[in-house]
């Protein structure tokens, strides 16, 4: 697996959690190298200074005490504001785990301060308790304000740090969801269209997100000019062929009874049904509105009618329906194109019904002799009949059915797939939808 690839499968796949890890990304690696700088580089030197001082001190004292006696120790470690004291700790040093400059403090007394025993960082942490043997085996302990060692609380800085990154991200992030919300809108707006289901939109935002939602509006108007100006085509061109196909009706009609009259007649009716049958591909966009419907109705009234003609067609729904935003004249075509097709070139149909939570399927399959794979999308394209995969003597047709389908399940946003059934053993069609 590629490093991007793998690199993608932790990354959020939405805008706003791209924009916040965007955010978030660059506010923590500014704060961790500002932090280990400077806290190296300020702190650990203003400790190390600050403890090499009070080490002079500390050793100070302790000679002054070996020379001129205790009093004269204590009076002087008044005057450099340190105290003698009764040690808290015994042993071993101690210091808090996050008290950073503490390591410095130890380090350097250790160092400098001879017969320490113990230092106490942890007790009291605004003090410093230093333990020490003298020379003639004593144990003192020596207490002064923590300030005297190190820079106090060092971990304030990094508490202030993250604190204020904390709210700078927040304040980033509200003002960068304001940007990005015009995205959405567009992105709902696309989709919506996509679906055949348009909604007013505005352009709003960034000059960008602007640009891009009036190039989407006149892409949406050329669109839709296109299709008016086809359906209207359409339309005119069904006027004006069925006058002349009337004529010829009336003509026929006042023709003797005979084998060339009624060959005739079998041809204009068969015009009239291409006539019928490329109107509705064409048209398919201008049926009706979406609307609230339940598709077990609308699967009921397909599979009834198929049966009142003398079909076999079986239906299988599931035990609870519920209502999807479709367009029930489009979706009931679709339905009665595949049905009819599946009992064209087989014997017995089945549709069966599938709600999931974000999409609606429709399953149509039938026992006939199926489409090879390599031909199931020549299948879908308009005008195309596949005379080698299907057999032709079961009836005439202009190869629009299954094409009039697929373009109102596109018009829906969703997609007809072709496939085998592994029950009746010829063609399966997905007819899948979203909600």
């Amino acid at each position: 697996m590629k490093v991007d690839h793998w690199i993608k499968q932790f990354l959020p796949r939405g805008l706003y959690g791209r924009a916040a890890l965007i955010l978030i990304v660059p506010v923590v690696t500014i704060q961790l190298v500002v932090s280990s700088v400077f806290l190296q580089r300020h702190f650990e030197d203003v400790a190390e200074q600050l403890s090499r001082a009070l080490s002079l001190d500390l050793n100070l004292i302790l000679e002054t005490w070996d020379n001129d006696g205790e009093q004269a120790a204590v009076e002087m470690a008044t005057a450099l504001e340190l105290s003698l004291t009764e040690p808290r700790i015994e042993g071993a040093t101690e210091r808090r785990f996050l008290d950073i400059s503490g390591i410095t403090v130890v380090r350097v007394l250790e160092e400098m301060v001879p017969g320490l025993v113990a230092i106490d960082l942890r007790s009291n942490l605004s003090e410093v308790q230093i333990i020490v043997d003298r020379s003639n085996g004593d144990r003192v302990a020596f207490n002064t304000a923590r300030r005297r060692a190190s820079s106090p609380a060092p971990h304030q800085l990094l508490v202030i740090m993250v604190a204020t990154g904390i709210l700078m991200t927040l304040v980033a992030y509200l003002f960068l969801r304001n940007q990005l919300r015009p995205i959405r809108r567009l992105a709902g707006a696309a989709e919506a269209f996509g679906k055949g289901r348009p909604v007013d939109y505005h352009p709003s935002g960034a000059t960008e997100v602007r640009s891009a939602g009036r190039a989407f509006l006149d892409m949406r108007a050329r669109i839709e000019g296109h299709m008016e100006q086809r359906t209207l085509m359409l339309s005119g061109v069904s006027h004006d062929l069925r006058t002349p196909l009337t004529r010829m009706r009336l003509a026929l009609g006042m023709m003797e009874e005979s084998p060339d009259r009624a060959d005739l007649t079998r041809d204009v009716e068969e015009m009239e049904a291409l006539l019928n049958t490329f109107l509705d591909f064409v048209r398919g966009d201008a049926l009706d509105d979406p609307e609230p419907c339940d598709p077990l109705v609308l699967a009921t009234k397909v599979v009834e009618n198929a049966r009142r003609g003398g079909q076999t067609v079986d239906l299988v729904l599931p035990a609870d329906g519920q209502e999807v935003d479709l367009r029930p004249v489009a979706i009931q075509r679709a339905l009665m194109n595949l049905v009819s097709n599946a009992l064209r070139y087989g014997t017995s149909a089945r549709l069966s019904v599938a709600l999931m939570e974000r999409s609606l399927k429709f399953t149509v399959e039938d026992d006939g002799p199926g489409i090879p794979e390599d031909r199931r999308a020549d299948a879908l394209r308009p005008f195309i009949r596949l005379d080698a995969a299907r057999n032709q003597n079961l009836g005439s047709g202009v190869g629009l059915g299954l094409a009039i389908a697929d373009d109102i399940a596109r018009r829906h946003g969703g997609n007809l797939i072709l496939g085998t059934s592994t029950d009746m053993g010829g063609l399966r069609i997905d007819l899948t939808l979203p909600r």
